[in-house]
């Protein structure tokens, strides 16, 4: 069996189980706690990160962006980069974004600040990056807002990996209650269009010890 190596708030093992689970290929998930360090799992990727995706004939990808072209140039039938030029630029420059930006300026300061430093034992979590986090946080619900007015899905009229990595970090800042949904109307129509397709529906079944999501977590209306 194909498996999926993840952590269930990791933003980008999310959208590679988006992506999978778009594209119909079947995958067992495996939650791998990367404090560890397990020496088998560093085996698999020394950088000791997930997702880490194992093929059914051995293959072993790490990185989420390496694992997402991966996933489209593997299995084409169902494309999540774009047909054109032009349309695999966009979506490109928008993973970028998000797998970076948002990643440093947003996910960062909520995720790793608020539920994991001090689970994990690095210290007490640092306030100013938590109100900065909800700051930057507001400024990119407004950019996904301004793509999601002018254009049917983030990079253009077909839903694709930008979708799915906007997605994996909202949803895992959602699942925290960390998304004021009111600060941006056009956003929050573009994730309930999201979160509304089959692909979305094992994230919203996750459920973490100790952490429990809000009720409209898993309502497809809000």
């Amino acid at each position: 069996m194909r498996i999926l190596y993840h952590l269930p708030l990791s933003p980008y093992s999310r959208k590679i189980r988006l992506a999978l689970a778009e594209k119909r290929i079947p995958f067992e998930l495996r939650v791998e706690k990367v404090w560890e360090r397990r020496p088998e799992f560093l085996e698999l990727n020394p950088a000791g990160t997930v997702p880490v995706l194992v093929e059914e004939n051995g293959l072993v990808i790490a990185d989420s962006y390496a694992i997402a072209e991966y996933l489209d140039e593997a299995y084409p039938d169902i494309p999540l980069f774009g047909r054109t030029l032009a349309e695999r630029a966009e979506v490109r420059r928008l993973l970028s974004w998000f797998d970076n930006l948002f990643g440093q300026e947003v996910s960062r300061n909520l995720i790793w600040e608020r539920h994991l430093k001090r689970q994990l034992g690095h210290g007490h979590p640092d306030g100013t990056a938590i109100r900065q986090g909800y700051a930057n946080l507001k400024h990119h619900l407004d950019e996904i807002g301004f793509l999601a007015e002018r254009r049917t899905w983030l990079a253009g009229a077909q839903i694709s990996m930008a979708d799915f990595a906007a997605a994996g970090h909202l949803s895992a800042l959602d699942y925290a209650n960390d998304v004021d949904w009111g600060h941006n109307q056009s956003a929050r129509d573009w994730y309930a269009r999201v979160k509304s397709r089959p692909c979305f529906r094992a994230l919203l079944a996750d459920r973490i010890s100790g952490l429990e999501p809000p009720p409209h977590y898993a309502d497809l209306d809000f």
